[in-house]
């Protein structure tokens, strides 16, 4: 089948768009990336997430509007990376606008019938609330697709993406993928973009290629007063976010106002190795094999700095095994919505915290009959 993923961050940087081929192979999948683009968000749009999101409060109102702002966005995302392909059916993480794991809570805006609409094909969609309501953080979602698609039965790895938030799916050699075990460890990109942006009036918004830090000093005691937070001593399965981990945590440490702007994005990239790191170490499977997805995979500083750290352990992109860094969390949606297509758990108990593997997703049907006439086939056939 060919199928579009829709992957929106905490970063607040824009629609990842993945154009993907996915057959079922046994229990797992085989995956072709046919396009990848990035689709950045207008200004307009990200003044009114910024507006709308923590610390700010935001107004039904706002949330509606959003709603409906970024079911446009993702519709026109979606078209533009399919082109005159026909598909099978898209899957749209959507863009969060509130997340508390630990209360159940959780909701991602975006109008999939907006998708629908352009596409002409089914939309999968809101996939966290089926495991917030079995019990679960709704995060991370991607711990079972990490088993399925780079799960060993010789080797222990880890699959480490860096978004606004970072997050590792911790993969023992052997296990069974509902029994990944996945995590947010604190920020990822983040606090370094808000950082970037602000200090440069808005003319950088993050720090391409890490250039900025490689020519900065860490400063020691910020960056052990900042790792002092009681989220990275916090036990498993635990979520974060913008709510606690936005522009009023770079408020909350005066220190940072007074260094330099590469001095402090030097900080804010150890913060993140620090706290990734650290995190890896707890889990016992310090020498396993690291594979990094995300935005901060281009960053060379903080994929140094991360080497450094995490040594002997080997830190790879995750290219090397046919997942491009930029595009594998959209890939990841795709595989997701093929779950939800053949009504089967696409959650990681071990993961999330629920009390269950439950199936995810809603379903925004076009000729739905048919497609999972064709899914029940593949399966069929692969089997």
């Amino acid at each position: 089948m060919l199928a579009v993923g829709l992957m929106s961050g905490t970063s607040l940087d824009g629609i990842d768009a993945a154009l993907v081929e996915i057959l079922p192979r046994g229990p797992a999948y085989s995956l072709r990336l046919a396009r990848f683009e990035i689709f950045p968000f207008s200004n307009a749009l990200r003044d009114e997430l910024l507006a709308a999101l923590p610390p700010n409060a935001g107004s039904v109102a706002a949330v509606a509007r959003l709603h409906h702002a970024l079911g446009q966005a993702y519709a026109g995302a979606a078209k533009a990376v399919m082109g005159s392909q026909e598909i099978d059916f898209a899957a749209s993480h959507g863009q969060t606008l509130w997340h508390d794991g630990a209360a159940h809570v959780t909701l991602q805006g975006g109008d999939a019938f907006m998708i629908r609409e352009a596409v002409g094909a089914t939309v999968c969609y809101d996939f966290r609330s089926a495991d917030c309501a079995a019990g679960g953080h709704g995060a991370p979602l991607v711990a079972r697709v990490d088993a399925l698609l780079l799960g060993d039965a010789g080797e222990d790895r880890i699959a480490l993406n860096i978004g606004g938030i970072a997050n590792v799916t911790i993969l023992r050699r052997g296990a069974p993928p509902e029994e990944a075990v996945a995590f947010d460890t604190g920020p990822g990109n983040m606090l370094l973009d808000a950082f970037v942006s602000e200090r440069t009036g808005r003319r950088q918004r993050f720090d391409a290629g890490g250039d900025l830090a490689r020519t900065g000093r860490v400063h020691e005691a910020l960056l052990y007063e900042m790792l002092a937070d009681d989220f990275f001593a916090a036990p498993i399965p635990k979520t974060t976010g913008r709510e606690r981990f936005g522009e009023q945590f770079l408020a909350q440490h005066s220190r940072l106002g007074a260094l330099s702007l590469e001095d402090g994005a030097a900080t804010l990239s150890e913060v993140t190795a620090a706290s990734v790191a650290e995190a890896i170490e707890r889990t016992g499977l310090r020498n396993a094999r690291v594979f990094v997805s995300g935005g901060g995979a281009c960053n060379r500083t903080l994929m140094d700095r991360l080497a450094a750290r995490l040594r002997p352990a080997p830190v790879e992109i995750s290219d090397v095994m046919g997942l491009p860094a930029e595009a594998k969390e959209a890939m990841a949606f795709v595989v997701l919505g093929y779950e939800t297509l053949r009504e089967r758990a696409g959650n990681a108990p071990a993961a999330t915290g629920a009390e269950r593997p439950v199936v995810l997703g809603a379903i925004a049907p076009h000729n739905l009959r048919e497609l999972l006439a064709r899914v029940e086939r593949e399966c069929t056939a692969s089997s």
